[in-house]
């Protein structure tokens, strides 16, 4: 579905991706895993054209992309959680939703799908975004991104700084939107435990690179663990 081949980036003389090549299949959680620093959330920022790649291609679908601006990807079915959560802490939580789905004809309503998946946000609807907890905004966060109806959901790190009940919360709706909604999701973990309990496919960074790759059963037996150990 996704396909990244020899994608370099630099911030001033500093060598930031390093030939990146990496696939995403479709209707699978593929990982992302590697230490702090090495390139994990540029590269994804590179996947939603918020920063051009010096050089490379990025393909979805076949069809290169590498070009477009944010938005068109974003209207030929991506969708990006940042790390951060970067929700509108002044708009209401529904205000937030709707947000999300500026790509399409504005709805009227939130889609009761929405809610199904995070019934906190329904309760919470008319509450400010920046009223919410932590974990409370991560699920706004994720909720935003699917009012866009996305093919393929990237999301940066969604269990940086959750309490470990929403974690497990998050795990299972990711898994969800794989195994009943046909979803493909993109993952940037860094939460070892968690990335091995949910991903089909792993890949790991280390300075700038891809290091190693598997299926997800095979995580332990691959010393992942160790590759992404401070």
């Amino acid at each position: 579905m996704l396909k990244v081949q020899t994608l370099n980036q630099y911030y001033g003389g500093s060598h930031i991706l390093r030939d990146v090549n990496l696939t995403v299949p479709e209707g699978k959680l593929t990982v992302l895993l590697g230490r702090n620093g090495v390139g994990k959330t540029t590269l994804l920022r590179c996947l939603m054209g918020v920063v051009q790649p010096r050089s490379g291609t990025i393909e979805w679908r076949e069809q290169a992309i590498t070009k477009l601006p944010p938005h068109a990807r974003v209207a030929q079915g991506i969708a990006y959680v940042p790390q951060g959560r970067d929700i509108f802490p002044r708009l209401t939580v529904e205000e937030n939703l709707l947000i999300g789905a500026a790509s399409k004809k504005a709805p009227k309503k939130i889609p009761d799908s929405i809610y199904e998946l995070f019934p906190v946000l329904k309760d919470m609807r008319a509450r400010r975004g920046g009223d919410l907890s932590g974990g409370q905004q991560q699920q706004l966060a994720i909720g935003r991104a699917l009012m866009s109806e996305p093919q393929l959901l990237i999301l940066d790190e969604p269990t940086e700084g959750i309490q470990p009940s929403i974690i497990q919360d998050i795990g299972r709706t990711l898994r969800h939107l794989v195994e009943d909604m046909r979803m493909t999701v993109l993952l940037v973990e860094q939460y070892y435990d968690f990335a091995k309990a949910i991903a089909d496919h792993y890949w790991v960074m280390s300075r700038g690179e891809i290091v190693a790759g598997g299926e997800g059963a095979n995580m332990d037996a691959d010393g992942v663990r160790a590759m992404i150990a401070v």
